[in-house]
């Protein structure tokens, strides 16, 4: 076995781990006229009418597993997942949209989600399934601003380096859906939010930009986002204008800690990227490997991130630090991009292009692998890339600048002639990324 199939290995595993089947069969069952979730019960019987709602990447793959135990209980679901990330649903309709920029489908998908909300009463319970992806999936926009004009604004964002925190603060104020927006239409049914989580440290007002869950931001927190990225001007004049509104008071601000409108809401994680990093380690140790998790907060602009990661690899390479070699040093999080270039990429991408170039000297075996678990990387096929020496030589051989394909944001199209590119197709989840740097003994065989 090379050490590009046992990153490939450890990867596979660390998503089957975060399946949205694997984690609703563990900790969601039926007992008798109880719905069970982790600790929390919701008595059935008094509840009239059962309603599926979701959004994100995951969501139809939730409802899909849901589907399997409550089964006719289901009254009428709706999801809205991105394009190609569906699943052969039969009580949930399955709608698809743009990520990471909504659309007209996304808009009309909503207006289908917002609708069967607005339809449960005080007796029914309404259960909303949440993943990443959520924020561009579910949208409902505020008066006076077009589409053209909310995408727009969301390319500035998405291009500016801002941290997905930092963006979906200005995604709740752009939308009456999102900062426990939703939970309005949802009231007075109750609700019960079964979550993957996509962000780091599990932030409820963060997944999805928080849909049924309290909302601490305030458009002023919105309005210095774009302020710090420096885009008030490149913004277009109603968004602006909006803003502005939101600032003064005049338009209404999204549903804040203590409403009472959440005693009817209860929000629980079912899975995240700490359980998939503890799989890769688990997995590493039982093929040999002394396996140490660095960190699940990882965050930061993605070559950046690659130079602290080769500084690691190049540690564990001369010294044997932190671990004993054999070596798997582990992260998770989500790193950013600003977008300079006309290339063609995304953050693992990057991040493993940058690595390379950071350890083209290393003569010590090494695999650097960096890939998002819900298969897709930037707007492209890929879910990642790694970087090893190997790689470096056929770009030597092939006569290609890696630096210029850096400065052009087109890690994509680098790997794609070198090799490296991780395609797994949509997974059907989403916790972010999974970094994995394997090192091992200059006479170990693979």
């Amino acid at each position: 076995m090379n050490l590009t199939k046992v990153g490939i290995q450890l990867v596979q595993a660390a998503i089957e781990a975060v399946k949205p089947d694997r984690l609703i069969q563990e900790q969601v069952a039926v007992d008798g006229d109880t719905l069970v979730v982790q600790n929390h019960r919701v008595a059935l019987k008094p509840v009239e009418q059962i309603f599926v709602v979701g959004m994100g990447k995951a969501s139809a793959s939730m409802a899909l597993a849901l589907e399997a135990i409550l089964g006719e209980r289901i009254t009428d679901g709706a999801v809205v997942v991105k394009y190609g990330h569906g699943a052969p649903c039969r009580r949930v309709r399955v709608l698809e949209g743009g990520h990471p920029i909504v659309d007209r489908k996304g808009l009309k998908a909503t207006e289908q989600v917002v609708a069967l909300c607005q339809k449960a009463g005080p007796r029914d319970l309404v259960i909303c399934l949440i993943s990443g992806g959520g924020s561009a999936l579910l949208e409902k926009i505020p008066p006076g601003i077009t589409l053209d004009e909310l995408q727009q604004t969301f390319q500035l964002l998405l291009h500016s380096g801002a941290t997905i925190e930092q963006v979906n603060t200005v995604r709740k104020h752009l939308s009456l859906v999102k900062g426990g927006q939703l939970a309005r239409f949802i009231a007075p049914a109750a609700c019960l939010s079964l979550i993957l989580s996509d962000v780091i440290g599990d932030p409820l007002e963060a997944i999805a930009s928080g849909p049924t869950a309290p909302d601490a931001t305030s458009f002023q927190d919105a309005w210095n986002v774009v302020e710090r990225f420096g885009l008030v001007e490149q913004l277009p004049d109603s968004v602006r204008r909006y803003l502005r509104q939101g600032v003064k008071g005049q338009v209404p601000e999204t549903v804040k800690p203590g409403d009472p409108l959440f005693r009817r809401v209860t929000n629980m994680v079912l899975g995240n990227n700490f359980r998939a990093v503890k799989t890769i380690e688990r997995q590493a140790r039982e093929l040999g490997w002394h396996p140490l998790i660095l960190t699940t907060r990882l965050q930061g602009e993605a070559r950046e991130v690659a130079r602290v990661l080769a500084a690691l690899v190049e540690e564990e390479a001369y010294r044997a630090l932190p671990v004993p070699r054999p070596a798997c040093l582990i992260l998770g999080g989500e790193t950013t991009v600003t977008i300079r270039g006309t290339g063609k990429g995304g953050r693992n991408q990057e991040l493993a292009l940058a690595a390379l170039l950071a350890l083209k000297k290393l003569a010590h075996p090494y695999l650097l692998l960096s890939c998002g678990t819900d298969g897709t990387d930037g707007p492209t096929d890929a879910a990642g890339a790694w970087a090893c020496g190997p790689l470096w030589q056929k770009a030597r051989q092939l006569g290609l600048n890696p630096e210029e394909f850096l400065k052009n944001n087109d890690s994509y199209h680098f790997f794609e002639q070198v090799g490296g590119l991780i395609k797994t197709g949509p997974t059907g989840t989403n916790v972010m990324d999974v970094i994995v740097a394997l090192i091992p003994e200059p006479s170990q065989q693979f």
